[in-house]
């Protein structure tokens, strides 16, 4: 996934809690799903928000599929993503060209719950004899399918931001810090201390947003109290934001204005906190690099920001009992057949059966196998009202721009009146 698709993440992700949205993207892209969404009687249509690098793996997948000549084949449809879940609410409600299939962000399961959008695979599975199961699949990637105790997403993948780190540099300004594999924020300051001097910065200023989340679940927060009732105002937050604030001012970070991607390829920048999906950058980059666990406050809380690609069945008429078990078939077969999404497209793939085959084990991401109750999802059914109120103030009070009491005060209030008002 590259810079620019990352951005699109960012705006599809902040718009999970809304039923329909103004689609950013061309209209052709809806136009073109609309028309894919018309399968025939032997085959399944998929739609995803996977338009970028990420989609045409996807869709190498899907071949390898189609190769074994299952009864239903699989026709993928990528979608930008603002796309996608503008148009998902429209067709759902029309009960017209449903896709058979999609993929989405287990962050949004809970409001399509809500707002009964969804068919529980429940029925299905237990038919096809329960081999769709919980211990084949990563725990969290898992647990952010199921709502009311029905079982509404099959994980793809959970997909991490973590800390890509220089290993030359590390060795000169922190040669000490990995020697028990966990990041501290402490540690970040002594590297920052060394290596200003040379003005070099230890941590990069990137996708703040997730950064404060991470942050505020190793400190022992969260964004709800209830999974009803906000929590943005907390102690937590604002305690992670003034270490950020205060290692800018002390330009241990980097500053306003400044790329972390280009500094961290030019030997300028120590860690560099992003997904695992941005590994495919560097490589035309000469830059040595490698990843480990998201900067922690405690090393003995490892908490690292995850979202989830689930897959999902939207209400759909002409669904039968027999394609619904195509979409079994092809679940199972994916679950055992995913390697792609990890030696391809850099991502974690959510199958037992590749988490613990030698070829996931070579792969720079495998590293999060080891600590897998690290992973950690969001899934608050209003976590885009907050994802959206957070990235109005994260910067700017890192930045200096705002008080971080009063940017956190503007996104409690914010969240809480979407809330109330149903927006």
């Amino acid at each position: 996934m590259n810079k620019k698709l990352k951005s699109i993440v960012c705006v599809a992700v902040t718009a999970i809690s809304l039923v329909a949205m103004v689609g950013c993207g061309s209209k052709s892209s809806s136009e073109t799903a609309a028309t894919s969404a018309k399968s025939s009687d032997n085959e399944i249509v998929l739609w995803t928000p996977l338009a970028g690098p990420d989609g045409d793996t996807m869709t190498a997948m899907i071949d390898d599929y189609n190769k074994t000549n299952p009864k239903y084949k699989v026709k993928h449809v990528p979608i930008q993503e603002n796309d996608l879940y503008s148009k998902l609410p429209s067709v759902v409600s029309s009960g017209k060209e449903v896709p058979d299939l999609t993929i989405v962000h287990a962050e949004r399961i809970p409001l399509f719950v809500k707002n009964d959008m969804l068919v529980p695979y429940d029925d299905a599975i237990a038919k096809d004899g329960n081999n769709i199961k919980e211990e084949n699949y990563l725990k969290e990637g898992w647990r952010v399918g199921q709502v009311n105790d029905k079982r509404y997403g099959i994980p793809l993948d959970v997909h991490t931001y973590i800390t890509y780190y220089n290993p030359d540099l590390l060795a000169k300004y922190g040669p000490h810090v990995l020697d028990d594999n966990v990041i501290t924020m402490d540690e970040v300051k002594e590297v920052g201390e060394a290596a200003k001097k040379d003005g070099i910065a230890a941590i990069g200023v990137d996708w703040m947003r997730v950064m404060t989340l991470a942050w505020i679940g190793q400190l022992g927060g969260d964004i709800t109290s209830d999974g009803t009732k906000p929590t943005v105002d907390t102690p937590q937050a604002e305690k992670a934001l003034k270490t950020m604030k205060d290692f800018v001012d002390q330009k241990i970070a980097t500053q306003d204005g400044d790329d972390p991607q280009q500094l961290f390829k030019t030997n300028k920048l120590v860690f560099w906190p992003e997904g695992i999906w941005m590994r495919n950058g560097f490589k035309d980059s000469d830059v040595n690099w490698k990843m480990t666990n998201f900067i922690t406050f405690d090393k003995s809380k490892l908490l690292n920001w995850s979202s989830s690609h689930n897959f999902v069945m939207f209400k759909n008429p002409a669904r039968d009992e027999a394609k619904q078990q195509g979409v079994i078939d092809f679940l199972k077969w994916m679950g055992n057949n995913s390697i792609k999404w990890a030696t391809e497209a850099g991502q974690n793939p959510a199958s037992m059966a590749v988490q613990n085959s030698p070829e996931f084990a070579k792969e720079p991401q495998a590293f999060l196998a080891k600590n897998p109750d690290a992973l950690h999802v969001f899934n608050y059914q209003y976590y885009g009202y907050v994802a959206e109120a957070l990235d109005k103030i994260v910067l700017d009070t890192v930045f200096g721009k705002m008080e971080i009491k009063d940017g956190l005060t503007q996104a409690q209030k914010e969240v809480e009146d979407r809330i109330a008002n149903g927006k």
